[in-house]
């Protein structure tokens, strides 16, 4: 049996092989989902499923709803303008998000063990149809999936006010924790500054690169206008800017995936944070609420017991049932502390390694790119100089 032996538990998934189907409005893009394991929870030790964007969306839906406190990977968003183009460049860029928020929930000690999950990874087609039925309909997911996305649009727009205490409302007033409050609001706002920057020089990578391109087609129009020496550097030139035009133009799309895209991730990750703080605010309410009203009801009892002891039987079987909401409550709440507190360990652990990666990455394709610029240029600097050229111009002076 899987997971039986020294073997370590280990599970790999991989979102891969993207393909259009349908067409016009009814388009869609189906991926390929593999799953290797040897968790003996997992019904197969391999297993390979198709799954669309939609299917991703209710999986996220699913974990938000039923993992408060959990910080969620985040999901890339929807874009209705490219979804009817449908490029290459849109399709690995989403292929590869997919692949990254797969790889984290599978990677997250709690979420993993998730039945939707299990069955997102391992059911077949029609059980896995039937399975999101059932969900649906015995859940908040009985609402669209736009209906939802638009709810959690409307639960982020009102965290920064809970978090920061704008509302009037009762608070924890745990110090550790108004510091984690602000950091995560001041490190979303950063994070996306740098993401917006990030976007700009992608974009003006890949403009450098068509410029440079546009600029190569010009040269050899030019250079069929000429002869001799003149033709030949004009061509040589044209050239060289060619394949440069060519490298940035890949370099371009290698940033997008490896530079722009995690920071946008990351940005994604630490509102999911927020939704999760906002959870966390509502169940200390809860416990705070029906911790005061189950303090009223037993102040109530003591007077019944000394005023109408006959009367108290009625209002004793209510305050029990008042004591066991209370601590329900507090259950509830103390979960959500505990995840929240284990996952935002991950998290900075995470962030430090990934963000570290991400600028590694940035820097070394500059390096590269720089390197490659000045060798390209650099070859034709002896022809450029050469005096048998200034010659052959000079001729016609």
């Amino acid at each position: 049996m899987a997971g039986v032996g020294s073997d370590p538990p280990f599970l790999s998934v991989s979102v891969t092989e993207p393909v259009k189907m349908g067409s016009g409005m009814q388009a869609y893009i189906s991926y390929r989902v593999s799953t290797k394991t040897n968790m003996q929870d997992f019904r197969e030790t391999e297993k390979i499923v198709i799954r669309r964007f939609s299917d991703f969306v209710w999986l996220y839906e699913r974990l938000m709803e039923c993992y408060k406190g959990a910080v969620i990977p985040s999901l890339p968003g929807k874009n209705a303008v490219e979804k009817f183009r449908f490029t290459a460049e849109f399709i690995e860029v989403r292929r590869k998000a997919l692949d990254v928020f797969l790889k984290r929930v599978t990677a997250h000690p709690e979420l993993r063990k998730s039945e939707d999950v299990k069955n997102f990874l391992q059911a077949d087609e029609e059980i896995w149809a039937m399975e999101k039925t059932r969900s649906t309909e015995s859940s908040v997911f009985k609402k669209k999936p736009s209906d939802f996305m638009q709810m959690l649009k409307d639960v982020q727009s009102r965290v920064s006010d809970a978090v920061m205490r704008k509302e009037k409302v009762v608070e924890e007033t745990d110090p550790e924790y108004e510091r984690m409050k602000h950091y995560v609001v001041e490190l979303e706002e950063h994070l996306a500054e740098a993401q917006r920057h990030a976007m700009r020089l992608v974009k003006r990578q890949r403009e450098s690169g068509k410029n440079l391109a546009d600029f190569s087609k010009a040269l050899k129009l030019l250079s069929q206008c000429e002869s001799g020496a003149l033709k030949q550097t004009l061509s040589d030139v044209a050239d060289r800017a060619e394949e440069l035009a060519a490298k940035q133009q890949k370099q371009g799309l290698d940033l997008l995936l490896t530079f722009e895209e995690p920071l946008k991730e990351y940005v994604g990750i630490v509102q999911n944070i927020k939704v999760a703080m906002a959870d966390r605010a509502h169940a200390y309410r809860e416990h705070q609420e029906l911790l005061e009203a189950y303090s009223l009801k037993k102040l109530s009892l003591e007077k019944q017991r000394l005023l109408r002891p006959d009367k108290a039987g009625d209002m004793e079987a209510d305050l029990q049932l008042s004591k066991e909401q209370c601590d329900e409550a507090q259950t509830r709440y103390q979960r959500i502390v505990d995840l929240m507190n284990q996952d935002m360990l991950r998290f900075q652990e995470g962030k430090t390694h990934d963000l570290g990666l991400v600028l590694q990455n940035f820097a070394r394709a500059q390096a590269e790119l720089a390197m490659c610029t000045a060798d390209t240029w650099g070859t034709l600097l002896p022809v450029l100089g050469s005096s048998s050229m200034t010659r052959e111009e000079d001729a016609y002076t």
